[in-house]
């Protein structure tokens, strides 16, 4: 198994910045205890605050696809339903 990183782009409507934001945080206590988790930061974009970004590192990316699985995500999916306007996911490896 070989590590591997995660960046996810959230696009919250203008109205739903702080909705977003509230669940967002909610995922980062749980998720960063959670088997094979290396690395899971939030980021919220200077100039465009319905940007939000994770940058997150894992062991495997089988421990990934567990943790898209877990309740607490879903939760934050149903939380945020309507809220957001774009999401997009890449998974990538280091070039070294």
């Amino acid at each position: 198994m070989s590590k591997l990183t995660i960046v996810a782009k959230i696009e919250a409507k203008p109205e739903s910045i702080e909705l977003v934001k509230a669940e967002l945080l909610k995922l980062l206590e749980p998720t960063r205890s959670e088997a094979g988790c290396i690395q899971y930061d939030l980021h919220q974009d200077n100039t465009n605050p319905t940007v939000f970004v994770f940058y997150e590192n894992w062991e495997s990316r089988e421990l990934w696809q567990a943790h898209m699985n877990n309740d607490h995500l879903k939760a934050y999916m149903a939380a945020t339903e309507g809220a957001v306007t774009n999401f997009t996911l890449n998974e990538m490896a280091v070039i070294e």
